[in-house]
């Protein structure tokens, strides 16, 4: 008997420190998931009763929950196949479900199982074996030492769980509820028809038949020349590859003087050797520098309504649109020469008849000319400045264009004379340098390079009474320099002009005096300084309104002084019918020269005869339109009813 019972006894230890093994193992175990599928879970208490209870939602229908099936006792003998197959069990269960106070509570149960194992009587309970597909549930049926409210709420199918603290028997029963929701809503069966639905869904098939392709057919012809194939299939040979040169669309004259040859003539030709004679004897007179008083504004609108227009005073003169103008000063003749976009000059003498007789072409750059002077001491020099980086001056004395500056690397935008010789240059650059050349010393090189304030130098203009002074144009400021204070470094100005809002394209002093100074800006306005005492500051008198928009394929508008009247300005005009403009320093209109079918174009580049009423007026096709007095029976050039038509315009 007392053997029997020692037996017992060491069975049920045997027991319980199989059950405190299995308790370790899951304390050990990862909580940090958790799954509302079946699991296994082990709840330690203070009796020794230990229950396998077989608990699965797998068969769960809405508002019922599987209980636990009572357990099956079986022999004592079957007690190793029942360890074995709780250890196999153990590793194949589902996550444990364990918090920090489930944690305690089972190591406080420990312990209290640990001190009553030895008054454990000597049944147990077995295990019972269920299929692989049932999930396996560890639980106990105990007593709580300290007692439980029986107020807590229980759920259906948790009796087995009553020894659980009241957080855990809640957190079960929301467990199960949500389990009852999602089951209820039948999210597989809703995931599994969309998923059949997307499967289903095929794109559209296109309505147009794809013609079907003939196996055997013959296809589309193609060229036996581009086969590289003889009528009779044989291949050609291939053809030896030549090498295409690059041609330059404006290439580079090459340097050193050029005869003058016109492009429009023959060598031989009679009349360009009598145009060259008359260019001859005009060297021999020169113009007397006699000071001439302001006429008034009344007789100086009188000589402007005496100038007409005429079909034989327009003519062609150069191929593209026109860059430049001047006029020669001579009394005798009308010789009107105007620079090209593409390099060229052209020369006009109006006296000869038909007019095209008159017409001389010359090519002596290869870019546009931007700016063309006779030269001062000798009217049969004309110079001539083009972008291409050369400055040369037609002597037609000699028939020869000679290169008095040349610089490849540089693109030259304005020149103008220092001395009243002609022998000294101010050349401006684009990229805002300026270089001093001095036509007496041997060679094409400057005699000084010197970087100006400005980004971009668009014109350049000397003072007629102070020629140390000289102005420049430059994007949007304009600079008055003192030539004998200018070094190679950076240089400032004497004076800033920064009242301009947009580009400007010109500036100029008056013609005699040099005490007026006119812009031409991008904003529309024409601006006139007071530039009678150039000082720190040269205050703005005038703001012309007038508009200076000539879009891409015409020549900008660069509003000149009349050499006759400095306080008059002669520009071009938008308006309709075209025009060419003259405005007083006080902003006031002058006169308007009107052409009718005979002056259709807008002349952007305009120049003034120094001693006679001629105007010369060149547009962006070439043309050159010549207004002046004494070409009787023709158009008139200004009337006196279009007086408050264009005051109201301006």
């Amino acid at each position: 008997m007392s053997g029997s019972r020692a037996e017992a006894e060491q069975k049920g230890g045997s027991r319980q420190r199989f059950q405190v093994n299995v308790n370790e193992y899951k304390e050990n175990q990862n909580i940090a998931d958790v799954s509302l599928r079946p699991v296994q879970t082990t709840v330690l208490v203070k009796t020794a009763k230990v229950y396998l209870v077989p608990f699965s939602l797998s068969n769960y229908k809405t508002g019922q929950l599987k209980r636990p099936k009572s357990l099956i006792d079986k022999n004592s003998n079957n007690e190793v196949t029942c360890k074995k197959s709780k250890k196999a069990e153990i590793k194949k269960s589902c996550r444990r479900i364990l918090t920090p106070k489930m944690e305690a509570t089972s190591s406080k149960e420990e312990s209290t199982l640990q001190k009553s194992s030895l008054d454990v009587p000597a049944e147990s309970n077995k295990w019972q074996a269920k299929s692989p597909s049932d999930t396996v549930v560890l639980s106990a049926d105990t007593e709580s030492s300290q007692g439980g409210d029986s107020d807590e709420d229980t759920t259906p199918g948790l009796d087995d769980f009553s020894e659980l603290s009241p957080y855990e028997r809640k957190r079960l029963k929301n467990i199960s509820e949500n389990a009852n929701f999602f089951a209820s809503l039948q999210l597989s069966e809703s995931a599994a028809r969309l998923r059949e639905m997307i499967k289903k869904r095929q794109p559209p098939e296109s309505k147009r038949k794809k013609p079907k392709k003939k196996e055997n057919g013959t296809g589309c012809r193609r060229s036996m020349r581009l086969l590289k194939v003889d009528p009779s299939g044989v291949p050609l040979p291939a053809a030896p590859t030549q090498t295409v040169l690059e041609v330059d669309e404006n290439p580079l004259i090459p340097p050193g003087p050029l005869e003058m040859t016109p492009e429009n003539r023959d060598d031989d030709d009679e009349l360009f050797k009598g145009f060259l004679q008359t260019w001859a004897e005009l060297s021999k007179t020169r113009s007397k520098n006699t000071e001439k008083e302001l006429s008034s504004i009344k007789s100086y609108k009188v000589n402007l309504n005496g100038m007409v227009i005429s079909e034989d005073t327009v003519c062609k003169v150069t191929r593209g649109s026109i860059t430049s103008m001047a006029i020669h000063p001579s009394e005798m003749r009308t010789l009107v020469a105007a620079g090209a976009k593409y390099g060229q000059v052209g020369l006009w003498d109006l006296t000869h008849q038909p007019k095209e007789d008159g017409v001389y072409l010359f090519q002596p750059h290869s870019q546009p000319v931007s700016c063309l002077y006779f030269s001062p001491a000798n009217p049969a020099h004309l110079l001539s400045l083009s972008y291409d980086g050369t400055l040369r001056c037609g002597d037609f004395s000699r028939a020869v264009f000679e290169e008095v500056y040349r610089d490849e690397r540089s693109s030259f935008s304005s020149f103008d004379f220092l001395t009243e010789d002609a022998s000294t240059l101010i050349v401006g650059h684009w990229d805002g340098r300026m270089s001093l050349v001095d036509r007496r010393t041997p060679g094409t090189s400057c005699e000084k390079l010197i970087k100006s304030s400005l980004s971009k130098i668009r014109t350049v203009h000397v003072h007629p009474v102070h020629r140390q002074y000289f102005i420049t144009a430059g994007l949007r400021d304009i600079h008055i320099y003192d030539a004998r204070c200018l070094n190679r470094s950076r240089n400032q100005p004497l004076i800033s002009l920064t009242e301009h809002t947009k580009s400007i394209a010109s500036a100029y002093f008056s013609p005699l005096t040099g005490n007026r100074v006119v812009t031409t800006c991008a904003d529309c306005k024409l601006r006139i300084f007071d530039s009678s005492c150039i000082s720190s500051k040269i205050p703005l008198i005038t703001t012309i309104r007038h508009n200076t928009i000539t879009g891409r394929w015409l020549t900008r508008f660069q509003a000149v002084w009349d050499p006759k009247q400095e306080d008059c300005v002669i520009v071009g005009s938008m308006a309709h019918p075209r025009r060419v403009e003259i405005f007083h320093e006080t902003g006031k209109w002058v006169h308007s020269f009107l052409g009718g079918e005979t002056l259709a174009s807008v002349c952007s580049i305009n120049a003034m005869h120094p001693t006679r009423y001629i105007l010369a007026g060149g547009n962006s096709s070439g043309r050159v339109h010549v207004v002046s007095v004494g070409w009787g029976g023709h158009w008139r050039g200004g009337c006196d009813a279009f007086s408050t038509f264009n005051q109201a315009e301006c």
